[in-house]
């Protein structure tokens, strides 16, 4: 697996991968991971890669950090 690009964000570290006919895009914060894996042949490009994680999809990440902020927490 090798990154081959990234996505600035003021908040999360965005990092895209490629490994066997997929990009991985995994979204971090604080001690949190999510990755999502695209196959490279639906994609065709970074460049399209990127269009899709636009804001409404970085939002619903967000939101998915919230809650499992919240279980981590409510699990202490």
């Amino acid at each position: 697996m090798r990154i081959v690009d990234t996505i600035p964000h003021p908040s999360l570290q965005i990092s895209i991968f490629q490994m066997n006919e997929k990009y991985l895009v995994k979204f971090e914060a604080a001690m949190m991971e999510q990755v999502f894996k695209f196959d490279t042949m639906e994609v065709k490009s970074i460049e399209n890669l990127k269009k899709m994680i636009d804001a409404s999809f970085i939002d619903g990440v967000r939101k998915r950090f919230n809650d499992m902020y919240l279980q981590y927490k409510a699990a202490l």
